[in-house]
């Protein structure tokens, strides 16, 4: 599909107008994928100074989301836009919504390491942790290219990363689950860290929805709920 000249219209202004909007999309991305790092960071180094910036900034980015709401909301009713203007507008909406969640798990990380001050971490969990950040940055990071190029061919490998997200999260689980059985004593710290890997889990899970979005936003095709396998023959139909 030639994605050229989706979203070019006569008018000038609304040009600018929608090309605004994409831009203060990739802003938010942006910001919620430092906030991202910042926050795992701030996990593994017991940083608290650098997880109190994270849950500062978290007001930053749902700040932008009903900015970009509101800018879009305006658009639909004074432009009245119709098929790929409309879908964008609204897959811009949805995809907004779950950036705001992604910052919002990432600064829940960072209150779970203000939470673990002073005690003793599970050193040996960080490896698998820092993987399942990697994964899931790339997820996000490759759902928000896709979104500024207009681009779907390679949502597909990106949707098909959450699987492994979900191995190295159940690994994760599991390992946390030993240590508690081993140590009672260690439950609430042992929680407080399942509840960091359970937020990479959940970053994984929004920036899918991204892809979905973006699916919809291209194609005009409704992928929610589908299976991997049927998400994949939808793309390779188009």
């Amino acid at each position: 599909m030639d994605n050229k000249n989706l979203g070019h219209h006569i008018s000038r202004q609304f040009n600018q107008e929608i090309d605004g909007i994409r831009n203060k999309v990739l802003a938010m991305g942006g910001l919620v994928a430092d906030q991202i790092d910042l926050a795992a960071k701030s996990f593994i180094q017991s940083d608290l100074e650098m997880a109190e910036k994270v849950i500062q900034q978290d007001e930053l980015v749902n700040n932008l989301e009903m900015n970009i709401d509101q800018e879009c909301t305006e658009i639909l009713a004074k432009r009245q836009p119709a098929a790929f203007d409309l879908r964008m507008l609204i897959a811009t909406i949805k995809a907004i919504t779950d950036l705001e969640r992604i910052g919002d798990e990432a600064a829940r990380i960072s209150k779970m390491t203000i939470r673990l001050e002073n005690t003793e971490y599970y050193h040996d969990q960080f490896h698998e942790i820092q993987h399942l950040l990697d994964m899931v940055k790339s997820m996000l990071n490759g759902a928000l290219d896709s979104f500024a190029r207009l681009d779907v061919h390679d949502l597909a490998q990106i949707t098909g990363k959450d699987l492994k997200v979900d191995r190295e999260y159940a690994s994760i689980v599991r390992q946390l689950i030993t240590k508690m059985m081993e140590d009672p004593r260690n439950i609430t710290r042992t929680l407080d860290i399942l509840w960091v890997a359970r937020a990479l889990e959940r970053i994984g899970d929004h920036s899918c929805n991204i892809c979905e979005h973006v699916i919809y936003m291209v194609q005009g095709e409704d992928v929610r709920h589908l299976s991997q396998d049927e998400l994949e023959k939808v793309l390779q139909q188009n």
